[in-house]
């Protein structure tokens, strides 16, 4: 931490004569102007001999300046300090120390410059000690070791969350606010974005992981993060955008593995792994475990039971047939194969000779229709169409069949050819 006005005092056994000296001396700087506060920044102790006028007003203008303290050297202009400057500084609580001639300014400023070096060097060693244990826990630990090893050195929490906001990663978490708002606000930016804020009484620091916004680091502290806590944190953001980039290469390589087996399947070549019996099923996400596969821009699942369109039962040599019965039970709408239950039995000929005065389309319209059971906006939907065009396709097969489709009798006819024609 940076030397304050009282460990300085006392280092250089100056007297404390009035005012707060417990806040941290950023710089020194010595003047005899009756203004000097157009040239100060704030944090600095002022050294003067009272050689300008030095009052209330005076001590004021220091105050609005950020000064924070004030050395009044004497033994020159000044025998003793002044007591109205006393009074003064005593009033509005600013430091206030009496520099005796023995003292040089000079010494206090080395005094001070030394503890700032040696404060800037004990936040580079932090900073270097940290970046590579940072590293280290990212070679052994992964992803997680990271988010453990950052929530060590910061005095707070850490929290990783996933492309959806969803906390995958933690450490003492257990107090962390709502951060949903902000988060989402993070990935509209775009990019390498950060944020900071307060909420909850915590100082809160955010920042994206990758431009693609591969997740969101999200650090709480009681007090603001320093430089040296910032740059750590932003190191344990790099490597966990780096591991998380080899994550998603390295499940790509996984699915892309997976896909080459399914097509091996298609072809009617077996892999390992499978049981000896087992359904194709059509799914929305991927299982935890088992095999699956990504075909055709579905995902494909081989196992005995699951949540899904479904094959009957196959072997691994019987795997392409499985996978059109998923399609056939996934365009009829129903969970398995067998819920068709036969009923696409129906004469030879039959679905060719009905279906022969419609073209592709039509067709296609006609089973998405008929599959959502004449119901006009799902179908629209399913097909991506505007309902009028939907109910101009179904009037145009009415014409070329010459019949209407308001008859139960010719949509079950229907239904029954294109699924015929689907075998």
């Amino acid at each position: 931490m940076p030397i304050t006005l009282r460990e300085l005092a006392r280092t250089l056994r100056l007297p404390v004569l009035a005012g707060d000296v417990s806040r941290p001396v950023g710089w020194v700087h010595g003047t005899e102007l009756a203004d000097p506060t157009p040239f100060l920044e704030g944090g600095e102790l002022l050294l003067t001999t009272g050689l300008a006028v030095v009052g209330a007003d005076y001590v004021e203008r220091l105050v609005r300046a950020g000064v924070v303290g004030l050395g009044f050297g004497t033994g020159l202009g000044h025998d003793v300090v002044p007591v109205e400057l006393v009074e003064a500084a005593a009033k509005a609580d600013l430091g206030l120390v009496e520099v005796p001639r023995g003292v040089p300014f000079i010494a206090i400023s080395k005094a001070v410059s030394k503890a700032l070096a040696a404060d800037e060097y004990a936040a580079l060693t932090r900073t270097s000690e940290a970046q590579r244990a940072l590293t280290r826990a990212a070679v052994r630990g992964g992803v997680a070791g990271v988010v453990r090893r950052l929530g060590q050195w910061i005095d707070g929490w850490v929290v990783l969350l996933d492309a959806a906001g969803v906390a995958v990663h933690e450490h003492n978490a257990r107090q962390v606010p709502g951060l949903s708002a902000e988060v989402a606000r993070l990935r509209t930016a775009g990019g390498l974005a950060s944020a900071a804020f307060e909420t909850g009484g915590w100082n809160v620091f955010l920042q994206a992981l990758g431009s693609r916004a591969r997740g969101v680091l999200a650090v709480g502290t009681a007090a603001p993060l320093d430089a040296a806590d910032l740059s750590i944190v932003n190191t344990a953001a790099s490597l966990l955008t780096l591991a998380l980039a080899q994550n998603d290469a390295v499940d790509a390589a996984h699915r892309e593995l997976r896909s080459g087996q399914f097509r091996l399947l298609l072809a009617g070549i077996p892999i390992d792994g499978l049981p000896s019996r087992f359904r194709v099923f059509l799914v929305d996400e991927p299982p935890d475990a088992g095999f699956w596969a990504e075909h055709e821009g579905r995902i494909v699942v081989l196992t005995k039971e699951f949540d899904g369109f479904a094959s009957s039962e196959v072997d691994v040599t019987e795997v392409a047939r499985g996978y059109r019965e998923a399609q056939q039970a996934r365009r009829a709408g129903v969970r398995t194969f067998e819920d068709l239950a036969g009923s696409l039995k129906v004469p030879d000929g039959f679905a060719d000779a009905l279906l022969r005065p419609l073209d592709a389309e039509t067709r296609e319209t006609l089973r998405v229709w008929l599959t959502h059971h004449g119901a006009w906006d799902p179908a629209a939907a399913e097909l991506g169409v505007h309902r009028h065009t939907l109910r101009n396709r179904v009037r145009k097969a009415e014409q070329a069949l010459g019949r209407s489709l308001d008859s139960p009798g010719l949509r079950a006819e229907l239904w029954l050819a294109l699924h015929r024609e689907g075998q």
